[in-house]
């Protein structure tokens, strides 16, 4: 897939997403390509971490609507959701810059988060007429409280990286020159670890939160399938690109 760049560095499997006209937005075919690199991670003997960034100005800026509108019916990014949730390598990500919607869910099932100074992430959901996903009205809450997580879901604002840093989103920010090498160091720790061990400890980290995870992220997909079919959600896109178009 041409705007994802797989590549494998000894035990780190360097996934970037490469779409940078876009700001990285996510196609059915890109959301394909980052759910086969994380099952084949899992599934191989060699490789022991997975390391996730962005081009350009942004990580990724959520789904692209043109491509979730013509598709409606695409699996692909409910099947790279449950990948995520339940990978079993460590995933460390470097949020190099904008993140919104599945762009900032997905970051919730990653193990070490970094990110830019100056990155910004947001998550719009409610102001395209839908609810959220990849299990976030359940972990969101439990990482930054139930009166944070009411904020950022309810009122769809963009927050910063430091702020996502209080909400437990990221681990640290730092300057954006700096993001990459130390996002990397962090995967080469991990990955210099015993594999077994660290695969088990990731598993028993997330093992008494896994099955409600599962029950959300099924609960969110039946409500955002009948909500992409409300005359709401279809005004709101409409407007949308009609706007869009006079712009």
């Amino acid at each position: 897939m041409p705007n994802i760049s797989i590549i494998q560095e000894n035990h780190i499997l360097r996934v970037q997403i490469n779409r940078p006209g876009k700001k990285n937005a996510l196609t059915p075919g890109m959301y394909d390509s980052l759910r086969e690199a994380i099952d084949g991670a899992d599934a191989s003997d060699e490789i022991r971490v997975v390391f996730i960034t962005g081009s350009g100005d942004s990580f990724s800026a959520g789904n692209d609507l043109n491509s979730f509108l013509n598709d409606p019916g695409s699996v692909a990014p409910a099947q790279f959701i449950k990948a995520i949730a339940s990978a079993q390598t460590p995933i460390v990500a470097a949020v190099n810059g904008v993140a919104v919607g599945v762009g900032v869910t997905m970051l919730l099932h990653c193990d070490l988060v970094y990110a830019a100074e100056g990155a910004t992430l947001r998550l719009p959901f409610i102001d395209l007429g839908l609810v959220p996903e990849a299990a976030s009205t359940y972990l969101l809450p439990r990482t930054a409280g139930y009166a944070r997580a009411a904020e950022l879901l309810l009122l769809g604002e963009a927050f910063s990286a430091e702020m996502a840093r209080d909400c437990g989103i990221v681990n640290e920010v730092v300057a954006a020159d700096a993001l990459d090498a130390l996002a990397w160091s962090k995967a080469k720790q991990l990955a210099a670890k015993p594999p077994e061990a660290l695969r088990q400890t990731k598993m028993l980290l997330r093992r008494g939160s896994a099955q409600a995870v599962r029950e959300t992220i099924d609960a969110e997909l039946g409500i955002i399938a009948e909500r992409l079919v409300s005359d709401e959600v279809r005004g709101i896109m409409a407007a949308f690109f009609a706007g869009r178009g006079k712009g």
